[in-house]
């Protein structure tokens, strides 16, 4: 049991991430980029390239091309730090906060199909399972 519980964590993860792609490609926004708009908005806005890419656990190249085809579609916006004068924080336009409106919404119905028939109790138990996980994980650093 113990042996499949990563991979069973995984196939969830790349299911979920599939059917959400597919609930928000006529929004024309991959799933890289949705994910770093979600970490934006949970990091909180006026965050620093150096600080979103930490946030998501990937090195600050490969956010770049994810910023600039974001900003490219009018998504979010770089502002110059005021403290800084090399680095720039992020902002989500009006579209992007729009955007994030709807991926909510669409993020919650999915949500709501793929946990039917799982109790709160259920879900709670899974919770602590990965906090418990992820505080291990800590550790081993």
């Amino acid at each position: 049991m113990r042996d499949q519980f990563p991979f069973a964590v995984a196939r969830v993860t790349r299911r979920w991430r599939k059917m959400l792609d597919e609930r928000l490609k006529d929004l024309g926004v991959t799933q890289a980029r949705w994910s770093t708009m979600v970490y934006l908005q949970q990091g909180g806005e006026g965050l620093t390239q150096r600080e979103l890419a930490s946030l998501m656990a990937i090195e600050n190249p490969t956010l770049v091309r994810l910023l600039d085809s974001l900003e490219q579609q009018e998504l979010i916006e770089r502002r110059p730090c005021p403290n800084d004068r090399r680095a720039r924080r992020l902002h989500l336009t009006k579209a992007g906060a729009e955007f994030m409106d709807e991926l909510s919404e669409r993020a919650a119905v999915l949500r709501e199909e793929m946990l039917e028939g799982v109790t709160d109790k259920e879900i709670e138990c899974a919770l602590k399972v990965f906090h418990k996980i992820m505080d291990n994980a800590e550790k081993q650093k």
